[in-house]
């Protein structure tokens, strides 16, 4: 009777310590691991979080980049890392798309971690150097089809959805470009701008930077239709019909990361989202907010993993 009334009495204080825990979290600084380049989009819309979750919390959330192989540097990092609320993963289609493009990976992302929150959604942007005679996606096809010796494909590298979007596009009009993959897309715009590489399916908030300053020349968006806020850019899809890649951008955690604390993140992300400043900040970078609860990310991050695999299968395309 003793033992069942100490372990009943355990229970109970394991129970309420959790909004407890949950009410403490965080009471030290948070690594959030983004597997991209400082400068880069992801780098970008993480440090607007970033920032805002900071003062949000009282704790410092710092980015901290792990570059390489397609992001997966950052998310292996992460996902062996304590499940504390500690140390966050920045989620990205190259989250997704890796699951089939590499073949021995140490982890299984959907496997391995809990999401957390959804923070926006965009589509990558087809720019060309402006040495390139080409200005719509019609010239840009036919230029590539005469001379495919000419046409090199930047990528923020294997595995990403500028990547793969640049892989969709040759499966589907018949371009045989060359891909040249970088640490980050950041890195890569100074060879564009030089001609060394001709092209790249950023993504949005890169890509409208360089094309607003006029460094590079914006042809097509890889949404279905129009984006909104941007309808004098023609969607790809307009000239090959079925083309489609739009990303998404949200928050994983390793998994047994204690639910209280994803509750938390997620309940402060959706505020963040509701912030004029935040709203203005991810529309300005090309973004549509889009808060969700955990499970909805996750489904949109299973849903995403299903959808890329088809386009793996359909391009012929793998690493390793």
């Amino acid at each position: 009777m003793k033992g069942l009334r100490a372990a009943i009495i355990g229970l109970v204080g394991l129970v309420a310590s959790g909004p407890a825990f949950a009410a403490d979290y965080p009471s030290r600084p948070v690594r959030w691991l983004i597997g991209f380049s400082a400068g880069g989009p992801v780098d970008v819309v993480a440090r607007i979080m970033a920032n805002w979750l900071s003062e949000h919390f009282g704790q410092q959330f710092v980015v901290e980049n792990r570059t390489g192989s397609g992001g997966n540097i950052a998310a292996a990092a992460g996902i062996n890392s304590p499940p504390d609320g500690y140390t966050l993963l920045f989620v990205a289609p190259n989250n997704a798309i890796s699951t089939s493009l590499y073949k021995h990976l140490s982890y299984d992302f959907l496997r391995d971690t809990v999401p957390v929150a959804s923070i926006m959604q965009l589509p990558n942007m087809l720019v060309v150097s402006n040495a390139m005679p080409v200005k719509t996606v019609k010239e840009f096809i036919d230029y590539c089809k005469a001379d495919p010796s000419k046409v090199n494909y930047a990528s923020s590298g294997y595995g990403t959805s500028v990547h793969m979007s640049g892989e969709l596009f040759k499966a589907m009009t018949g371009c045989n470009m060359l891909h040249v993959p970088y640490r980050g897309s950041a890195i890569a715009y100074p060879d564009i701008i030089s001609n060394k590489v001709q092209l790249i399916f950023d993504n949005m908030p890169a890509a409208l930077a360089q094309s607003r300053s006029g460094t590079v020349r914006a042809i097509g968006v890889t949404s279905p239709k129009r984006w909104p806020g941007f309808p004098d850019i023609p969607a790809i899809a307009e000239t090959v019909p079925g083309f489609e890649s739009v990303g998404f951008y949200g928050i994983s955690a390793p998994k047994g990361t204690p639910p209280e604390i994803v509750d938390a993140l997620n309940k402060a992300v959706g505020e963040a989202l509701k912030d004029p400043k935040i709203i203005e900040q991810l529309v300005t970078l090309g973004g549509i907010p889009k808060p969700m609860t955990p499970a909805e990310f996750g489904k949109l991050v299973a849903d995403e993993t299903a959808k890329w695999r088809k386009v793996v299968e359909f391009a012929g395309v793998s690493v390793d």
